[in-house]
């Protein structure tokens, strides 16, 4: 059995941890993963920046000039109620086709449905029971741990996805890292730290083991920090802070993935703690964060070994990054979706 093999038995052994009887045992993701062809692109034509960067995005990934939507959200809300996500969704939903299974959101704000992450309330729905305890479980998402190649089609999901405008350039480069993520896959790092922070290491039970990938070229390395320093080598970054050191000294990869375990992370714009927007800033392709506070519970965010057994397996970004999570009504996925450093390696 080759040394991938081994690690793809042993994620599977976590992830049915995760999921509990219901997770089966992993397969390889069925096709070749989401296509431009399948994904819409929404702007808010209110917002200059993300009718720029939402036509270059479309060009830059060939995606067709019908998969182009427009909204207007006028003011730049960081959040929207019931009523008004109602009347976005349907706006995005009325110029779909058939065969859209994702959705990438130009804009960094609208961010949030009152306690819910926008993605997770256009993919799976507003869930406004959890508003009155969001501490609590909320609803599984169908597409945990998945092998299916359509989500709409199989689950009636449409994954979904945030693309921030703060920045023209800055959004500009992100997009760029995405499609240089699928030429080649240089010598990386997945790092995966247990820090001092101890509420914010409930995860750690799904760190991958140490171990190194010859076939991916990809060192699994598992560390007892706070963070790391001076490291240009970095494929995967996760741990568990409210606020992140030294991400000035790191070096992404094309297609990196980075996320921390922290109540607000997913609050782009605030400053409590941490924003996600850093771990793009600082060259990561895509994160991941918390719009209302979820406490600890694993399952509200990324589980280490499911995101990597997939991306490792050819998964995009989005369709990695939502397998991940079995409970994502609060979290909130932002990045590039169609990065896939690993599709043709598979």
């Amino acid at each position: 059995m080759s040394i991938l093999q081994n690690l793809i038995r042993g994620l599977c052994c976590a992830a049915a941890l995760a999921a509990g009887a219901a997770s089966a045992q992993f397969k390889p993701p069925a096709g070749v993963g989401l296509q431009p062809a399948q994904l819409a692109v929404v702007v808010n034509d209110d917002e200059p920046n993300s009718v720029e960067i939402g036509e270059y995005y479309r060009q830059a990934r060939n995606i067709p000039a019908r998969n182009l939507v427009h909204v207007r959200i006028p003011g730049k809300p960081h959040k929207l109620d019931a009523e008004q996500f109602r009347l976005l969704k349907e706006q995005i939903d009325g110029q779909l086709g058939a065969d859209i299974q994702a959705v990438l959101m130009v804009w960094t704000a609208p961010y949030a449905v009152e306690c819910n992450s926008i993605t997770a309330a256009y993919t799976m729905g507003f869930d406004a029971a959890l508003c009155q305890k969001p501490c609590g479980p909320s609803k599984p998402s169908a597409y945990f741990n998945s092998a299916a190649a359509r989500p709409q089609s199989e689950f009636g999901m449409r994954l979904s996805m945030l693309l921030p405008t703060e920045s023209v350039e800055q959004a500009k480069a992100l997009i760029g890292r995405g499609q240089v993520s699928g030429f080649s896959v240089p010598a990386a790092s997945a790092y995966y730290l247990v820090t001092s922070e101890q509420a914010r290491n409930s995860r750690a039970p799904f760190f991958p083991r140490a171990m190194v990938l010859p076939q991916k070229r990809l060192t699994i390395k598992n560390l007892h920090a706070d963070s790391i320093e001076d490291v240009k080598d970095v494929m995967v970054y996760q741990t568990g802070m409210a606020r992140v050191a030294k991400l000035d000294t790191l070096q992404f990869l094309p297609g990196a993935l980075a996320d921390h375990l922290t109540s607000f992370g997913g609050d782009l714009l605030g400053d409590m703690q941490m924003s996600s927007l850093r771990w793009l800033e600082a060259g990561a392709t895509a994160s991941y964060g918390a719009v209302s506070e979820p406490c600890n519970h694993w399952q509200k965010f990324p589980n280490s070994t499911v995101l990597l057994k997939h991306y490792l397996s050819g998964a995009s970004a989005i369709e990695a990054y939502w397998r991940s999570v079995a409970w994502p009504a609060q979290g909130v996925f932002i990045g590039e979706p169609l990065a896939a450093p690993y599709r043709a390696a598979r």
